[in-house]
């Protein structure tokens, strides 16, 4: 099993989302952040990295040629869904562990990808670590959606989010063992291959790829991270993370 300094890491960087939410026109990876395209940031806190052997990028259909002038990146086209093109970038790893990361979370550091990696390496039983923040908020379950959308118009069904929708609570989690899942989320290469090829083919696109491990019955391990790793997914995401980088640059 390898040790923290002979670690053999690729990072994969999922950047295939259409960037639709953030009303980009063009897929999110490539907006403007900072001077620099989203996908940017991710790249050069991976290359800070001295685990990680190589980086691979899952670009959207067609957009395989916009990374150039990065020597040594390999770049594949992503697919449909997220499992798809996470898939893709797998067939080019070669590595014991490899890091999955979303291209949507510009204000990663090289720090948290090595804590990640430590925390993986050092359970030997372990087949997969992933950074997560602490649940702050209280959360609600809502009832089914069947049962909300019936609530809403008094028998009649309308579409969930409908301007007369009624959410209704079902019941309050306990948010003590409540996480945020965060990227990077670092496997045993073949664990997560196994994970992927025994996902069913009908169940819901997993969110991230601890589900696809976790599914498959593996152990997966919580490095706690910062909110301030945010997913940018609104424009008010894209404002935050500006500030965010203007104050490590000032730093």
């Amino acid at each position: 099993m390898s040790s923290r300094a002979e670690a053999s890491v690729t990072a994969v960087i999922a950047a295939a989302g259409s960037g639709e939410r953030l009303g980009a026109g063009g897929p999110k990876a490539f907006v403007p952040l900072a001077g620099r395209p989203l996908v940017e940031w991710s790249i050069a806190a991976f290359r800070a990295c001295a685990a990680v052997r190589s980086i691979v990028v899952a670009c959207p259909p067609g957009h395989v040629h916009d990374l150039g002038g990065h020597d040594g990146l390999g770049v594949v086209e992503g697919g449909t869904t997220r499992s798809q093109s996470v898939s893709n970038a797998l067939a080019a790893v070669g590595t014991e562990l490899v890091a999955i990361h979303d291209a949507a979370r510009p204000l990663l550091t090289a720090q948290l990808v090595e804590d990640v990696i430590a925390a993986l390496i050092a359970d030997p039983e372990a087949d997969g670590a992933i950074a997560a923040a602490p649940v702050t908020d209280t959360i609600k379950r809502q009832r089914s959606a069947s049962e909300t959308a019936r609530s809403a118009t008094k028998g009649a069904f309308t579409p969930l989010y409908g301007a007369n929708a009624r959410f209704v609570v079902e019941s309050t989690l306990d948010r003590g063992r409540l996480w945020a899942a965060q990227t990077p989320q670092v496997f045993r290469t073949e664990a997560l291959r196994r994970a992927l090829d025994a996902y069913p083919a009908d169940a819901p696109d997993p969110t991230d790829e601890a589900m696809l491990v976790e599914a498959a019955g593996g152990r997966v391990l919580i490095h706690p991270s910062s909110p301030e790793n945010l997913k940018v997914t609104t424009p008010l995401d894209l404002g935050v993370a500006e500030l965010l980088l203007a104050d490590r640059a000032a730093r």
